[in-house]
């Protein structure tokens, strides 16, 4: 399994505590910033690591910013990208199971690094169930493409 990560200035932090837990793992991962508090625009980011994933660069993506909000919103701008707000196990859990969320965005300023670290653990851990989900799915596809 291969991570699209990525975090605005209102993410580094907690992005800092997914990058450690990434490499403590040896779960391969690539990178597209923010580094530093200065203040960048989020969706430059999340257009990147939502693409990564559409594209299968990576399997999965990570984005977070000060809620998870915005950047979620930009990041389902991208075709394929099913990017949740998660702000606890559970919610990572059922976006994976019933869903089959391909990005996992939080909030620095909602989730502290323990907190964070579970739901991305949760959410990793987490296959999709398929089923009468993915028809469900197949029909976000088709709002994607215009069919429906």
């Amino acid at each position: 399994m291969k991570l699209a990560i990525g975090c605005d200035h209102g993410g580094l932090e907690l992005a800092q505590a997914v990058r450690d837990y990434l490499k403590q793992r040896d779960i391969p991962f690539e990178d597209f910033g923010t580094f530093t508090k200065e203040s960048v625009d989020y969706p430059l980011i999340a257009v990147k690591v939502a693409r990564a994933v559409a594209s299968g660069q990576a399997d999965l993506g990570v984005l977070i910013c000060t809620t998870g909000i915005g950047i979620s919103i930009a990041a389902n701008k991208v075709k394929g990208a099913r990017a949740s707000v998660c702000t606890n196990e559970e919610c990572a859990r059922m976006t994976r199971k019933d869903n089959d969320s391909n990005i996992l965005c939080m909030g620095g300023n909602v989730v502290d690094a323990a907190t964070g670290l579970k739901i991305l653990q949760a959410y990793l851990d987490t296959e999709f169930e398929g089923g009468r989900h993915a028809r469900r799915v197949g029909q976000i596809a088709q709002i994607e493409s215009g069919e429906i």
